[in-house]
């Protein structure tokens, strides 16, 4: 029987659909984002809220972690991190009346956009055992029920501990460090379903699981790829950083299955040629990749470098940094130029020329910078992917110069620190040691869940309690009806939100919605640190009043459970929740490279973290030296009549927080349940353009469907098609992960697109 996607209050009757944007920014992304700050937070608290985010003395925007410069405008936020402070800071409120009116049936039954358009939540709700009604409970209470459900369990690892990116460094080592004493590695984290792949990746090959540039290096970069990425919706002040470049003379290279608008032209509303004149054009070469190309179009990058490298022997390669610095050279080699050139046109539905015209522009450069996002990361062979890019570069000596290196582009604020805090399922032994050393217990060092084997754990009665640190769980994760299934089955659920969503209303028998303060608010005198995409940590103080006097913040809300589960005697809670300073000075004495973490965070912009691979060309893997790897090139052969999905984000869209319906750049508007299609391939399957169909992905374990579709006629690779997520996250089984990282492939699922009768 088919597994279908829930229907969840769509409202898409008023959907309608216009020309795509060859431009991004510019006034419209100004006057958009006004009108969310005003309807959510009103003239007075927009003017005094964003003129604080991402300012040296301000919060950190809760969006996207891309990071800031020295010098910041008066306005260093973009459009979508407008709608995100909004959403944080809204004035809008879920009391307990709301719970009293709402049955959580009712809002299993809602959408993501309606639920999170309520409002902030208040004050502590407990769903018993049950019931279908939330009530409110006391703080006492709440870390009461939690610590029961987790003594009676048989065993430490039945219990789950979720984490998204929001969390900040201090919230984060001090819920490892609970998880840790209570005795499991069970952290799952949303780096699991987005970089976990260029982490796997890059830590074999160059020793550190981030990217290896800063800032400064794309300033400076004579070319810049941007791979399986959309910086206009998802991360738009890039687009600033690629202007600067632009202006110092670098070419930019897109890589994508789909024009984007910020990728063509990017109208900067901070300059008078992005208000009134044509701005500037990003993309000097656009490369419409087919979904899952990317390595075959390294390879063959490679490929004809090392041609170059034979017509001019001695010019092309880097034999002095290649000899040094790198490791398997010669087999890589030897792979490489045995390419089969039938075999990456067919993967890249690129010509042979315009791989030729790309050579010609890396030949040209000095300096080369490889970004990208979870278009790269999100398929069976992310991982290989992802070592071909390091490959490339390599080839080279595009590492630890300036300039030059990979640069993985990380999506929520603080989701690479947190990694760095040791929220991870797989935590070194370095770091076990040194929380043994620190705190005087023997930490667990097992490996613990994923997010995949979480949902496997919950789905075959291997756990029973989950807690999530933020996040919307539920709408993020693979395999929605196995997912909520999985849930529901849990003895007990613990949500620590901001706001209402899916996950609160998809739980277990019992269950706890703790609500918590945003970064906008005030944390009495205290202040916490994040690190960005590129490795820099700095504070960030909130300044709004909180929404509720009944809110905790997480670190209060971790320490007290703490207290409630192993007693006040333990370790340093009651201390860690009065000082944060006490959490730093703990954090400098087991995270490498937080020495003197007090007095550093507190100097205007922080400081960056050490990055071996850039400040020494030093690489810590088990050669000890940069690895070349063999990545064998697999191509996607799709059946006849069937199409490769990518799931993707709207622009009125945060990972799965919905701003609103639209998203202009793509020319949709008052609705989301649409699929992009090639007209070619339309007209081969008989469909025409807007016509609603249903989207059916076929597995050895039976279809899943994604109902009600709008088609839009659009410029994808013939092949290839895409829409939004997390409606089509149905589509996606839990068993269809990623090689070596098990995230889940949400960029390569073959579907069948079937007209609604």
């Amino acid at each position: 029987m088919a597994k279908k996607a829930p229907q969840h209050d769509v409202g898409d009757e008023a959907l309608h659909v216009g020309p795509s944007k060859q431009w991004a920014a510019g006034v419209p992304g100004v006057v958009h984002s006004l009108q969310i700050s005003y309807a959510q937070m009103g003239a007075k608290r927009t003017l005094l809220t964003l003129a604080q985010v991402n300012q040296k003395n301000g919060f950190d925007c809760p969006g996207c972690a891309w990071p800031e410069g020295d010098h910041r405008s008066f306005a260093e936020f973009c459009e979508n991190g407008a709608k995100a402070v909004a959403e944080e800071a809204t004035l809008r409120r879920v009391t307990r009346e709301f719970f009293t009116e709402h049955s959580v049936s009712e809002l299993a039954r809602r959408s993501d956009y309606w639920l999170g358009q309520q409002g902030r939540l208040t004050e502590p709700m407990h769903k018993p055992a049950g019931s279908d009604h939330y009530v409110p409970v006391s703080w006492d209470k709440a870390f009461t029920v939690i610590a029961e459900h987790l003594k009676k369990l048989d065993d430490p690892n039945e219990a789950l501990f979720y984490t998204s990116g929001r969390t900040s460094n201090e919230a984060a080592y001090v819920y490892q460090l609970l998880v840790r004493r209570f005795g499991t590695n069970n952290l799952p984290d949303c780096s699991n379903m987005c970089h976990e792949s260029s982490g796997s990746a890059l830590t074999e090959t160059l020793g550190i699981g981030k990217g290896t540039v800063s800032l400064e290096d794309l300033h400076k970069s004579d070319l810049i790829f941007v791979v399986g990425q959309n910086p206009g919706t998802n991360h738009p002040r890039m687009l600033s950083a690629l202007e600067r470049a632009k202006k110092n003379g670098a070419r930019v290279i897109a890589v994508n299955p789909l024009p984007e608008a910020g990728l063509l032209r990017f109208k900067n509303p901070q300059k008078p040629g992005g208000v009134v004149g044509n701005g500037t054009q990003i993309a000097d070469r656009f490369l419409q990749i087919r979904l899952n190309g990317d390595l075959a179009l390294f390879q063959a990058l490679s490929h004809q470098l090392l041609e170059a490298e034979d017509a001019a022997p001695g010019t092309v390669i880097d034999r002095e940094f290649v000899e040094r610095h790198t490791h398997g050279f010669d087999d890589w080699e030897k792979h490489v130029r045995a390419l089969d050139w039938n075999d990456v046109e067919e993967a890249t539905g690129l010509s042979r020329t315009e791989i030729d015209d790309t050579v010609k522009d890396v030949l040209g450069a000095k300096s080369v910078i490889v970004c990208w996002a979870m278009g790269l990361t999100q398929h069976k062979n992310s991982v290989p992917t992802i070592r071909e890019v390091v490959n490339f570069l390599l080839l080279r000596g595009n590492m630890g110069r300036p300039g030059a290196g990979v640069c993985p582009v990380r999506g929520h604020s603080n989701v690479q620190g947190d990694r760095t805090m040791g929220i991870y399922e797989k935590p070194p032994a370095a770091f076990i040691d040194a929380l043994r050393d620190e705190f005087g217990f023997e930490p667990p060092r097992e490996h613990g869940h994923d997010v995949v084997d979480s949902i496997r754990a919950l789905r075959d009665g291997r756990a029973k309690v989950f807690i999530a640190m933020g996040g919307n769980f539920v709408s993020a994760t693979p395999d929605t009806d196995v997912t909520e299934a999985a849930l529901r089955k849990a003895e007990l659920t613990v949500q620590v939100s901001t706001k209402l969503n899916r996950s609160h209303a998809v739980c277990g028998d019992e269950a706890l919605i703790l609500p918590t303060l945003g970064r906008t608010e005030r944390d009495g005198d205290r202040f916490v640190t994040v690190e960005d995409s590129m490795g820099m940590v700095h504070a960030s103080r909130g300044r709004l009043r909180p929404a509720s006097p009944d809110l905790l913040s997480e670190v209060t809300i971790v320490t007290r459970l703490a207290r409630a589960l192993f007693g006040a005697d333990d370790l340093p809670w009651e201390s860690f929740e009065s000082d944060y300073d006490a959490i730093r000075d703990s954090i400098a004495r087991v995270v490498p490279g937080f020495d003197d973490f007090n007095a550093r965070v507190r100097a205007p912009g922080g400081f960056a973290l050490p990055n071996a691979p850039r400040d020494e060309r030093r690489f810590n893997t088990v050669t000890g030296k940069a690895n070349f790897t063999v990545n064998p090139l697999e191509v996607l052969r799709i059946p006849e009549g069937r199409l490769l999905l990518q799931t993707l984000r709207s622009h009125d869209q945060y990972n799965t927080t919905i701003y609103g319906l639209d998203d202009r750049y793509r020319g949709v508007h008052q609705g989301r349940r649409v699929v992009f299609v090639n007209p070619d391939d339309l007209a081969k399957l008989g469909i025409a353009d807007g016509s609603m169909v249903d989207l059916v992905s076929e597995w050895p374990d039976g279809e899943r469907r994604a109902e009600g579709f709008r088609v839009i006629a659009y410029s994808t690779p013939r092949g290839n098609c895409a829409a939004y997520y997390p409606e089509t996250n149905v589509l996606v089984p839990l068993d269809s992960v990623a090689e070596t990282s098990n995230t889940p492939t949400s960029k390569s699922v073959v579907v069948r697109i079937s007209p609604r009768a």
